[in-house]
């Protein structure tokens, strides 16, 4: 259970406190960026079965492989894709949290 808590946390609420604290002027806008993250689990669909509780995403799945995690953690350092790579790097936390805690 608290896995779960701590994992689903990181994707749902750790989003929408960084942008309330840290992008007051546009909150919301950035909140939903961050949450849209989440489509990286769209590579959970091409897994067979296509949810395994005790499955690491982390190196599993293309979106969720070294390579794709080494762009993401290049993409902050850029104005354009800042939302997005920090998007995308909170949801490798989250993943992350959870293969720590299986």
């Amino acid at each position: 259970m608290l896995r779960h808590l701590i994992h689903y946390g990181i994707h749902f609420l750790v989003p929408v406190l960084i942008a309330v604290w840290f992008f007051k002027g546009d909150s919301l806008k950035v909140a939903l960026i961050l949450l849209a993250g989440i489509i990286i689990d769209m590579d959970h669909l091409w897994a067979t079965p296509l949810y395994d509780p005790n499955r690491c995403s982390i190196g599993f799945h293309a979106l969720h492989s070294y390579w794709a995690i080494l762009v993401y953690s290049i993409l902050p350092f850029f104005k354009t894709t800042r939302i997005v790579g920090l998007a995308l790097i909170i949801h490798i936390i989250a993943d992350w949290m959870d293969c720590l805690l299986m």
